[in-house]
């Protein structure tokens, strides 16, 4: 059957672009949110969130009627979940635990309105066996359809995971041009989910199995963290050897089979802080070097920390007529990454905050794609670069946004962790 109406759970950084690409081939997109001031937001033709172009292409696809934002799910042919899979807290183990009450939410919303020829696509980044945990919360909610897990090929309802598989800031021309990977629970649940995506993908689309797709994912970023773990450790290791470890990179890269990537202050987002996690808590006997990565660069923030420590000390005594109150440091960049809003999972904004928690003195945040600060970082002065670079004692270079690389403090002590401001 065709698609005529399609519903995606969760307008969220990835959700509202997918309802958009749907609704900009003129599809009957409903959009469906649990955060009111997100569907109020989207129904007046606006976004809620930063993503380049976005705002053009949801303002054509609400004034032209193919996109509407609710707050309880509507009947539709296709419903594809993109909701958070965070951590539980506190995991006696020490390995953090996903937290899947999010999708179990979501499919129980959705099963009231299923009918017979439905096709139900986890995007969410999810744990190896989600999509089958999935199918079961809709088969319990639903005892008069059947489901590809007990029917295969003659499931009533078709069940499948793809995950997303695009960058921030890049998010409406990534999920046109990226391939898909397509993991269905039957051949028959692959061929609708691939009918459906080729709406709008030019990328192709992969089939595979369901519980594969899901490791896909979590593989593609748990080898970029493990990539980028080994740039973080020879960061440290630069450091107390006093060697330049851009410079070092450098050279390294120029051999023909050697890339390594660029040392940060750690690593941030929902998918590469996130996902390696949720292979290591499935086998964690056997995901040890990926274990070990994250625990490196979960460590850097820490580093960097005392890396302003030492700043602090040598500030005072050079300024011996000071005292800790009396410095003010300025933290460039909050957000996850270069030139985009989203703080999730940041390191930099968790640096900021726990500098503020035991410096003494003024700290400053320099962050160009927000207007606010969150509620819990109030007392922490959101600033100008202009300011900061007056004002700051000590310059903490943490993200680096192409602003950034325009300019450069005059003045101060500098600890630039990704090596974009010229060393004195």
């Amino acid at each position: 059957m065709p698609f005529n109406t399609i519903s995606v759970i969760g307008l969220g950084y990835i959700g509202l672009p997918t309802a958009a690409m749907f609704a900009s081939r003129k599809k009957n997109v409903i959009g469906v949110d649990v955060n009111q001031h997100a569907v109020n937001t989207i129904n007046k033709g606006q976004i809620h969130i930063v993503e380049p172009e976005l705002d053009m292409i949801v303002h054509a696809a609400v004034s032209e009627g193919y996109l509407k934002a609710v707050t309880t799910p509507e009947p539709a042919d296709a419903f594809l979940i993109a909701v958070p899979t965070p951590f539980l807290p506190n995991s006696n183990s020490g390995v953090p635990e996903p937290d899947l009450s999010y999708i179990e939410a979501a499919a129980k919303a959705v099963a009231p309105v299923l009918k017979k020829g439905d096709l139900v696509i986890l995007e969410s980044t999810s744990p190896v066996g989600a999509t089958e945990k999935m199918a079961n919360w809709l088969k319990s909610s639903r005892p008069d359809l059947s489901f590809p897990q007990d029917s295969g090929d003659s499931a009533d309802v078709n069940i499948a995971h793809c995950p997303e598989r695009v960058l921030p800031g890049q998010v409406v021309h990534e999920l046109v041009t990226n391939d898909r990977v397509i993991g269905g629970m039957s051949a028959r649940c692959s061929e609708k989910a691939v009918s459906l995506y080729k709406t709008f993908v030019a990328g192709e689309c992969v089939i595979t199995n369901a519980r594969t797709a899901e490791m896909a994912k979590l593989t593609e970023n748990s080898s970029r963290d493990v990539q980028i773990a080994f740039a973080n450790e020879l960061s440290i290791i630069c450091d107390k050897l006093n060697i330049d470890v851009w410079e070092l990179i450098q050279l390294a890269n120029r051999h023909p089979r050697v890339n390594i990537l660029q040392p940060g202050p750690g690593v941030g987002g929902h998918c590469i802080a996130v996902d390696p996690w949720f292979i290591v808590s499935k086998t964690p006997e056997e995901a040890k070097l990926i274990h070990t990565a994250r625990n490196v660069n979960d460590g850097k923030p820490s580093w960097v920390l005392s890396k302003v420590k030492l700043a602090i000390v040598d500030y005072l005594q050079q300024n011996p007529d000071k005292t800790v109150n009396d410095v003010t440091i300025a933290c460039y960049g909050l957000a996850f990454k270069p030139d985009i809003d989203d703080l999730r999972e940041s390191p930099a904004l968790h640096i900021c905050k726990e500098l503020a928690k035991f410096h003494g003195g003024s700290v400053l945040a320099v962050e160009p794609n927000v207007n606010m600060l969150p509620e819990h970082l109030a007392h922490i002065e959101l600033v100008a670069f202009e300011t900061a670079a007056l004002k700051a004692d000590i310059h903490l270079l943490l993200v680096d946004h192409r602003e950034f690389k325009e300019e450069t403090p005059k003045q101060g002590i500098v600890i630039d962790t990704k090596g974009i401001w010229p060393q004195s």
